[in-house]
């Protein structure tokens, strides 16, 4: 079936919107484009019956570096939600429908009264509870969905998420350092061989909304049963890219930091808490390397700033940190 782009199509829109008995047989389907994101389309609409949200998986996504990945993978995100769903009510986006067409999916739209957490930690606002809150919720789910046999085989995304993270992120930034392309490419082998958990991906600020329930997570298109390592340190290193943007803020995101962990290890029974930290702390500096050298470079750091990350990232990665907490606090030593 042919892809349909929903932005130069409005009659498929609509055709979305009845099939799901949404929108009324001579109602308007008006689609406002939402900004934010760099791997989809997203669409407010707004109808008598409600107002929604449209997410449409885009080809390429909307980054400098050409990166190109499958539409399919859309279905692993609607997938992820309704999964997740079941086990954290609340705290992801409830699927309405979906269109195999357009590869789209209609989701009920979270108004203001959901806040942005990437935007809070920008603003200097730092909520520890919101870090302890994120840790529970993604404990919660990594521990229901452990070693489950018919969730590995539903999630065996690993080609998707080799182009959605391994690639983009690690293996790319191998090729920007090639005195450490070894290492990165231990990791990259290490993590897509390790299936225990349901991994959404993308555990970032910007895809949690902090609403009325608490933490709310998005964008979970790099849905995979995989690593759980990778979720963890996916979150964890954007609390020390936010702490080296606002370096006044660092011992209230090393508080986030800890509050975040002690919320999660308590759920850990699949495996040995020790062996889960050993993998977070040696795969966190490639991604934080990642952040600055990879295909989808953090946008908010100056270059001098640029610099002093790759230089602590490239140092934890020469001599590999033996815990979380010794990044952490060489991080509230050089950042503050």
């Amino acid at each position: 079936m042919a892809y349909v782009d929903l932005s130069q199509d409005p009659a498929a829109m609509r055709r979305i919107f009845l099939a799901l008995g949404l929108a009324g047989a001579h109602e308007a389907v008006e689609a406002v484009p939402l900004t934010g994101g760099v791997s989809s389309g997203i669409y407010r609409v707004d109808l008598r019956s409600g107002r929604y949200c449209v997410k449409q998986a885009l080809p390429r996504l909307k980054v400098a570096k050409d990166w190109k990945v499958p539409v399919e993978r859309v279905f692993a995100e609607i997938g992820y939600l309704r999964t997740v769903g079941a086990i954290v009510p609340g705290h992801v986006p409830r699927v309405l429908g979906e269109d195999a067409a357009s590869k789209s999916f209609v989701m009920a739209f979270l108004g203001p009264e959901y806040r942005n957490w990437k935007a809070e930690l920008l603003a200097g606002r730092i909520d520890v509870p919101t870090a302890r809150a994120t840790g529970t919720v993604l404990g919660r789910i990594h521990a229901a969905t452990a070693d489950d046999a018919q969730l590995a085989a539903r999630f065996a995304n690993d080609a998707d998420f080799h182009a959605l993270r391994l690639e983009p992120y690690l293996v790319d930034a191998a090729r920007e350092h090639p005195q450490l392309a070894d290492h990165l490419l231990q990791l990259v082998e290490r993590t897509a061989g390790t299936r225990r958990v349901l991994v959404h991906g993308d555990v970032s600020p910007k895809n949690i909304l902090l609403g009325p329930e608490g933490p709310v997570l998005l964008d979970a298109e790099c849905a995979w049963f995989g690593d759980p390592a990778f979720d963890l340190a996916f979150c964890l290193n954007h609390l020390l890219l936010k702490a080296a943007h606002l370096p006044q803020h660092t011992p209230a995101l090393m508080d986030s930091w800890r509050a975040l962990l002690g919320a999660y290890w308590p759920q850990v029974q699949w495996e040995p808490a020790a062996a889960l930290e050993q993998r977070v702390a040696t795969l966190l500096p490639a991604l934080t390397l990642a952040r600055i050298d990879g295909k989808s470079p953090v946008e908010y750091l100056g270059e001098p700033q640029r610099q002093r990350v790759r230089d602590a990232a490239l140092a934890l990665l020469r001599q590999p940190p033996d815990s979380l907490d010794s990044i952490a606090a060489r991080w509230a030593r050089d950042f503050a």
